[in-house]
């Protein structure tokens, strides 16, 4: 029996002898590729959540270029394309309102087009278990790159966390403890760089339950977003991608049960967030995965 996988994915678009085949050439052209650009090579999507109306993804943009190299050394054509981003600061009432909708665009946006992988660019709290429920249903071989934490905050010699502290000083605030301009000192304090929380809040915890579920390269949730490990990284993303469409690993491949097993014992060890729990049940049904509550206990 022949073990040869199929053909990418991406030639059904191209490969057509009907009109929609040349048009599709055609646009492309006008990008400026050339079909050498991408003739024979697999079409990685870059699926970037970037936006400067929160702080956690503002820097997806440049990340997204070290991705692109990536993708070229390993033989790929890079195509970065925007989803909705969904940032906590900002956004009202509640980012949990849009978590299925960015799954949604992530879904609908890699199925459409001609791509034979992805790597997902996410950040703030919802985005990272959205952009994995959404791969996780269109099913071809995807990455998840963070954008990492940001640096911790310092004010008057103690270390801060996001935004842990911003609450307790809020109390301090309010009790007398601290006045306005102690306050108003602190809020330039806080949060120091662009990337995510950096206590075990959501976004970190996250971050850990993509890596413990196999769908990040190791160590892709510790890495702070300024570090320049953080580019090397995604850097590397990009070569790997390539490497998973050639073998056809699919998320479906990965995330199976013992996977969410070892996610759950990853939470449990980390203290992480109690919201991973509505994130892993949703991520685990989108692979046909039924995660109990009383899996969660059996494997506390």
């Amino acid at each position: 029996m022949s073990t040869d996988l199929p053909p990418n994915r991406s030639r059904e678009w191209f490969d057509t002898p009907e009109l929609y085949g040349w048009l599709r050439r055609a646009a492309f052209k006008a990008e400026g590729f050339s079909e050498s650009s991408y003739e024979g090579k697999p079409i990685i999507g870059i699926c970037n959540t970037w936006s400067e109306l929160t702080h956690c993804n503002s820097h997806l943009r440049d990340l997204a270029q070290s991705v692109k190299i990536g993708v070229w050394q390993a033989g790929g054509f890079p195509m970065e394309f925007p989803v909705m981003s969904l940032g906590e600061y900002n956004m009202k009432p509640t980012t949990m309102l849009y978590r299925n909708l960015l799954s949604m665009d992530v879904e609908e946006s890699i199925t459409a087009n001609p791509l034979d992988g992805v790597v997902l660019l996410g950040g703030c709290d919802k985005t990272t278990p959205a952009l994995l429920m959404g791969a996780a249903s269109a099913d071809i071989p995807a990455i998840l790159v963070t954008g990492g934490p940001q640096l911790k905050g310092n004010w008057k010699g103690e270390e801060l966390g996001s935004c842990t502290d911003c609450r307790r000083y809020e109390v301090e605030l309010r009790a007398g403890t601290i006045d306005e301009d102690d306050w108003a000192e602190l809020q330039s304090c806080i949060v120091r760089s662009n990337g995510h929380c950096m206590t075990m809040g959501t976004a970190s915890t996250m971050g850990t339950m993509g890596e413990a579920l196999g769908m990040s390269l190791p160590g892709n949730a510790a890495i702070p977003a300024v570090d320049s490990r953080r580019k090397q990284h995604a850097e590397e993303a990009g070569r790997q991608i390539v490497k998973n469409v050639s073998s056809d690993l699919t998320p479906s491949r990965i995330m199976d049960e013992k996977a969410f097993d070892n996610a759950i014992k990853c939470l449990h060890a980390i203290g992480g967030s109690t919201n991973a729990i509505v994130h892993l049940t949703a991520i685990a049904g989108r692979v046909g995965i039924d995660l109990s509550l009383e899996r969660f206990d059996e494997l506390s």
